[in-house]
């Protein structure tokens, strides 16, 4: 049964990564057949955003009262739906309108199946988890690139992936009695010989705001840096390398690629390591790694050293993020877990939603030399939440909801 789940977990996350980068690549052939501008993709992308923040926001409060094998089917179908809308959007504000589901349904189901795989699997299922995302993103842009090289047929890339998403909608639809059976463990303190106690507690994480729990404060600085250093190197990281170190425009999407495989390898192979070192460990030693390909950038070396960098930077921030999540309930308690990964998700979404255009506003404003400098800052921020977590947590051990909320 748990073989099962974690199929139908990786499946979902496959479907997750799938939309995330299709706007991107679509924008050159949807652009000209709506007559919008060029920085309108990034109102959509911002909608988009928008919707995934909210939703994770509320996932705590959503899946303790539907579950999560029902807000996992809700999920997919709002995103394959609004990919469906996105293939027969006959205007811009349609596009606008079916962002909205689309970032709606990515929070919830995100918030809800890490949440599920921290609290029923243990740490090399999570790092293979966000690998999985990463075959996602990566497949999402080949197909849609296959349609638009045939007669630039963006709406059929969109509806060939929303027939994809719609698939995996009959099988959650499917196995929603089974996740009734097993998937929502993790939503109840299930043994009936504690009932009473279930009801003290239920009431208390009901009545405990994630803000007011120590150390929360903490892990969301790290998440916020944490996504706000990857997408920043993976936004403006071409155009560091064109305009500062003077590499041709497809070298520069070659390192940049680079960077992403790093990413995507870096977690496949972590799923291995963890069998024998712990979360703890690999966070520390992930966010050296991405400070050491940080400085690289920063140092004035050759241009050699800037792929290290590149490389250096993605393989690092590889372990970060998955075990940052697989923590979350031996640091805050499983009672808390759920809503905590919810405002953890929505942080992470509002660093890569705003950190890289901030960035962009700062360069624009002086210059795009600065890039290092910034990642740097970040990876820094990044470490000081994450250390200063960890030293708080050697002085107070969260054993139970009392010593938590202050």
């Amino acid at each position: 049964m748990a073989t099962f789940f974690l199929i139908l977990i990786y499946l979902a996350f496959i479907s997750l990564g799938l939309p995330d980068s299709l706007l991107g690549v679509a924008w050159p052939a949807m652009q000209p057949e709506f007559g919008a501008r060029l920085d309108t993709a990034g109102v959509l992308f911002m909608v988009i955003a928008g919707g995934t923040i909210i939703s994770s926001l509320s996932s705590g409060i959503i899946i303790g009262k539907l579950g999560t094998g029902k807000v996992t089917f809700i999920s997919v179908l709002m995103t394959a739906a609004a990919l469906l809308g996105f293939s027969y959007a006959p205007s811009l504000f349609w596009l606008v309108i079916c962002a909205i589901p689309l970032g709606l349904g990515a929070g919830s189901v995100d918030a809800a199946l890490n949440n599920y795989v921290a609290t029923h699997y243990k740490a090399h299922h999570m790092s293979w988890l966000h690998c999985f995302w990463g075959v996602g993103a990566t497949l999402g842009p080949i197909i849609m690139a296959q349609f638009i090289s045939d007669q630039n047929a963006w709406r059929s890339g969109y509806f060939a992936i929303a027939g994809i998403q719609f698939a995996l909608v009959i099988i959650l639809f499917f196995s929603l009695p089974l996740w009734n059976k097993v998937g929502n463990r993790s939503n109840n303190v299930s043994n009936e010989a504690m009932d009473d106690t279930n009801t003290h507690v239920n009431e208390s994480v009901k009545n405990t705001r994630p803000l007011k729990i120590k150390g929360v404060k903490l892990a969301l600085i790290a998440f916020l840096f944490y996504c706000g250093v990857e997408a920043t190197m993976g936004l403006w990281g071409s155009s560091f390398l064109v305009n500062v170190k003077q590499l041709p425009v497809e070298v520069a999407a070659r390192w940049v690629s680079l960077y992403y495989g790093g990413i995507t390898v870096g977690r496949l192979i972590t799923g291995f390591v963890t069998l024998k070192v712990n979360n703890k460990i690999l966070i520390r030693g992930g966010q050296m790694i991405a400070l050491a390909g940080a400085l690289c950038l920063l140092l004035p070396l050759a241009p050699v050293f800037s792929l290290v960098g590149f490389i250096l930077v993605g393989l690092g921030l590889a372990p970060i993020f998955p075990s940052m999540l697989h923590e979350t309930p031996a640091r805050f308690g499983k009672e808390h877990s759920q809503t905590i990964m919810g405002y953890q998700m929505a942080f992470a979404y509002t660093g890569a939603t705003f950190l890289p255009p901030l960035f962009g506003f700062i360069a624009s404003h002086s210059t795009i030399k600065l890039f290092p400098l910034v990642i740097v800052i970040f990876v820094i921020a990044m470490l000081f939440g994450s250390e200063k977590l960890n030293q708080f947590l050697r002085k107070k051990p969260l054993s139970n909801v009392k010593s938590s909320v202050s």
